[in-house]
């Protein structure tokens, strides 16, 4: 058996997986079916295990998500095609790479210098079309807000009001809220400029969302 027909026999097995643990959007399942994760780890040896529902470490003591994650995320944001979704913490490329293969438009902020060049050019080679930004997640992208969804892959302390400010009335943010102990996966819909209703998906594990750049 080829490799390539060896690893979509596993993105097909972990597809059923992921409908098993409940993730019903059928966009979000076949995003998952098409891409290619194990492109996306930087070590080779690794790539044995990318349809493994686990997290595994890429670059800069970072991790890619465990699918499941990237999953619900991504299922959370109820995303449309050709939506602005802005994306804080690039990393792997992986969760940017979901949501541009479901026709959404892709803004994507990393804060780790390394990381930022690895995944931009991982990116590029891939043919995956997403604008990304060398930067500080708390601040957001403003020359190209208001977006339509925002997802934040890393475990914020704290609501940024810079980011509720560059969402559009009727958008939704995704957010793990929390800090190393404790964190509660969030879905936020913007009701007006003032009014936002929240609500709790559970307990989650994010590496932490930091300011500046590294």
């Amino acid at each position: 058996m080829s490799t390539d027909i060896l690893f979509q026999a596993k993105r097909n097995e972990l597809v059923a997986q992921l409908e098993h643990k409940g993730i019903y959007d059928t966009a979000v399942l076949q995003a998952i079916q098409t891409l290619p994760r194990h492109d996306f780890f930087t070590d080779s040896t690794l790539r044995q295990f990318a349809y493994e529902d686990k997290a595994y470490p890429i670059d800069a003591g970072q991790t890619i998500s465990q699918p499941y994650t990237v999953a619900l995320q991504t299922q959370l944001l109820e995303v449309k095609p050709l939506e602005k979704i802005l994306e804080i913490g690039t990393g792997s490329g992986y969760q940017a790479a979901i949501l541009r293969t479901m026709g959404a438009r892709v803004f994507s902020i990393e804060r780790q210098k390394q990381l930022f060049f690895r995944t931009k050019e991982l990116l590029h080679r891939l043919n995956i079309s997403v604008e990304t930004f060398f930067g500080d997640g708390f601040k957001g992208c403003p020359p190209y807000a208001p977006f339509d969804k925002i997802i934040i892959t890393a475990a914020a302390p704290f609501v940024p009001r810079t980011l509720l400010d560059q969402l559009k009335v009727g958008g939704i943010m995704v957010v793990p809220l929390g800090d190393d102990s404790v964190q509660i996966l969030m879905q936020i819909k913007k009701l007006s400029e003032t009014e936002f209703e929240q609500r709790d998906f559970g307990s989650c594990r994010f590496v932490p969302m930091l300011a500046g750049i590294a």
